[in-house]
Parts: structure tokens; sequence; C-alpha cells
């Protein structure tokens, strides 16, 4: 097998299709090469958690590389998802003389990690409000394309995931939502988030703070 993830074979999984479960080995990392996926965890409640929604280019399904610990948590595509599978096998392959690649696994570990940080950071210090508006801005700072002064997220999420995302109820997320609406900060539909002022959204973070 040759060394370059570019080189292993592209899988498909159609929308809302389970990439891996609970309890499943963790043998296999993941390259999204199109599509989106959510990594998330559900109580016995049916409570769900998400952790993560990834896109194009990003890497999931990295406890392969560090232990040899069954999945804790649940990966699904959320549309149709083309994904570059490497064995835990071969990974060891990728690394020999490969110091562009290493790298670019550890920015990804310091990247969750930090990203796990400010998300507990912002459940500890913030009220709901000001979590779904962080939510808003993490999410044009990531995924955000400029057009003109304003910054359009496509393929926005639906109020629970953001609900799921921010440890808040998808009730609180359609006001806050209808709110900066009604302002004139953002525009939104099932299919794109339009920020028409970032800061003017940035200071609603400051309008709730004690």
């Amino acid at each position: 097998m040759e060394s370059d993830p570019d080189s292993h074979k592209t899988d498909v999984w159609k929308k809302g299709q389970s990439i891996y479960m609970p309890e499943d080995a963790a043998d296999k990392i993941y390259f999204i090469r199109q599509g989106r996926v959510k990594i998330f965890a559900q109580s016995e409640g049916e409570k769900e958690v998400i952790k993560a929604v990834l896109g194009v280019g990003e890497i999931f399904g990295e406890l392969a590389l560090v232990s040899d610990q069954t999945r804790r948590d649940q990966a699904v595509a959320m549309e149709e998802t083309h994904l570059c599978v490497v064995e835990k096998e071969a990974i060891n392959s990728l690394f020999p003389n490969r110091n562009g690649l290493q790298k670019l696994f550890l920015n990804l570990f310091g990247a969750r990690i930090l990203e796990m940080e400010n998300r507990l950071e912002s459940l500890v210090f913030k009220d709901s409000r000001s979590r779904i508006v962080d939510f808003l801005l993490e999410l044009a700072a990531k995924r955000g394309e400029r057009v003109g002064y304003e910054t359009v997220v496509r393929k926005f999420l639906t109020h629970q995931e953001i609900a799921n995302l921010t440890a808040t109820s998808r009730q609180t997320v359609t006001t806050v939502l209808n709110d900066l609406r009604n302002k004139e900060i953002i525009k939104f539909d099932r299919r794109r988030l339009l920020i028409r002022d970032k800061e003017k959204l940035s200071a609603e973070l400051l309008e709730v703070s004690p």
C-alpha cells in the first residue's frame, strides 16, 4: 500500500449512514474528500451531544493513532460523503520521512484540544445567548466566505444541531437567531447563514457579558 493518503480508496456514505458506532474498533482514520460528518455521543435518554461537525479536508477517527480502545462516540454522514479510509495497520507507513504529515496530525490534535477547551470554558462562563453567538462567530471564522462586507456560511446547521453543539435548547437557538435577524445582523435559511456585520455580531457578546 502506498504511503500517500491520496492513493487510498475513497468510500461513499449516504446521508444519515453511520460511519462508526460506539464500541466499534478504533482501527481506522478518515479523510473527508466530499460532504460533511457529524461526531456525537448519545445518552441513554437519547439526548444527543454533538462534539464536532467536520467538512472537506478534515480528518477524524484519530483515536486509532493513540489508543487500542473502542469508539466512544458515533460518526454519521450529514449528506452524501466521500471518505478516504486508512486502516490502522497502514498508518505507520504514512509517517516514514513524512514530516509534513506528522505536522498535520499534531496540528489536528492541538486544534481539537483547543476547541474542546474553548467549548468547556464557554459552558462554564457564558450564558446560553453568548454560547450561540460565540458559535456563529466560530462558524464564520472556520467555514465562512467573504462576500463584499458580509460573510456567508453555506450548508447551515439546523436549530437542533446548534442547540446540541452549544448545550442549549432548540427554542433558545430559534429565539436568539430571530432576534439577531430582527436586528439585521444576520440572515439565514436552511441552506445558508449570512452574517451582515461581524462587528455587530461580536458586540452582542459584550452586551450580555457580566
